[in-house]
């Protein structure tokens, strides 16, 4: 026995494979791409970008910091281009190479998306409090 659509009752007709798929409304307001608010970073991204800006401050490369923190190079690269969610061991180990406490860093990060507009895309977070405090 086959299935009806019981959507339009004039027009029953057995469902395809086609008819699982979720079409738009005709009713819903179309947003343009360019009109919808820019999202916020994610935490581990304003990390990433923390932690690659306090190491270039510094004047080091990767190898250095992540012999000092005990993790791989390729580690440390994909934890400052946002791509792993570390552990806040790693974290704290990865700060702890760069001279800076946890509680520096998490104010550093806080700081800098508190400075960005509301709704704007940010160009990153600074870490120019975490050097104020660690001073």
């Amino acid at each position: 026995m086959p299935i009806y659509d019981v959507r339009m009752a004039e027009t029953a007709r057995p469902l395809t494979p086609a008819d699982d798929i979720e079409k738009p409304h005709e009713h819903a307001p179309h947003r343009p791409a360019a009109a919808r608010p820019p999202a916020e970073p994610l935490w581990r991204d304003a990390l990433g970008q923390c932690l690659r800006r306090a190491r270039l401050e510094r004047g080091e490369i990767l190898v250095e910091t992540a012999r000092r923190a005990g993790v791989s190079p390729q580690y440390l690269s994909e934890i400052e281009r946002g791509v792993k969610e570390p552990s806040s061991e790693m974290i704290a180990a990865v700060a702890g190479a760069l001279d800076m406490t946890l509680g520096d860093l998490t104010l550093a990060i806080a700081t800098g998306l508190l400075a960005v507009p509301a709704g704007a895309a940010p160009a990153g977070p600074t870490c120019q409090a975490a050097y104020a405090l660690a001073a």
